[in-house]
């Protein structure tokens, strides 16, 4: 995948939602599932779309929430939008993320630079922020797919 269209690919979800992030249930491939909504001024109808990192051979996720935040945030009803909204702590509820401040191709990295030595064929790394996690992927080709509503 060409590098420029790749970062064109993931400013496109900048500051947008993002639902879910994960393996697939085959293991091989990394998805990020994103509410992606513009001002509805524009016109432009929401869409919810599944960027699948395909051969991804590194993902690792860490929290960037400080350790103050996780102690407020331990507390059960804060996984509920409706019991939690109320309580001091991260409502883990909402059920996204913010893709902000958003995702950035690793320009020259030494570890897709090796994987792709040992096996042949282009490697990617990227960086992924939100409000709640940093995640890095290393992965081959990005498929970009709108699911349904």
């Amino acid at each position: 995948m060409d590098p420029a269209k790749l970062q064109q690919a993931l400013d496109e979800v900048f500051d947008q939602a993002l639902l879910h992030h994960g393996f697939v249930d085959y293991m091989r491939d990394y998805q990020l599932v994103i509410h992606a909504a513009s001002d509805p001024r524009t016109g432009i109808a929401p869409a919810t779309l599944r960027y699948l990192f395909r051969y991804c051979v590194r993902a690792d996720c860490t929290t960037i929430m400080p350790a103050g935040i996780w102690r407020e945030s331990l507390d059960d009803r804060l996984i509920t939008y409706e019991t939690g909204i109320d309580l001091a702590g991260f409502v883990w509820g909402v059920k996204w993320q913010l893709l902000y401040p958003g995702a950035t191709l690793i320009a020259d990295s030494p570890t897709a630079r090796d994987w792709a030595a040992a096996i042949g064929i282009d490697f990617h790394e990227v960086r992924i922020q939100t409000n709640v996690h940093d995640l890095t992927l290393v992965f081959s080709d990005l498929q970009i797919e709108e699911l349904p509503s």
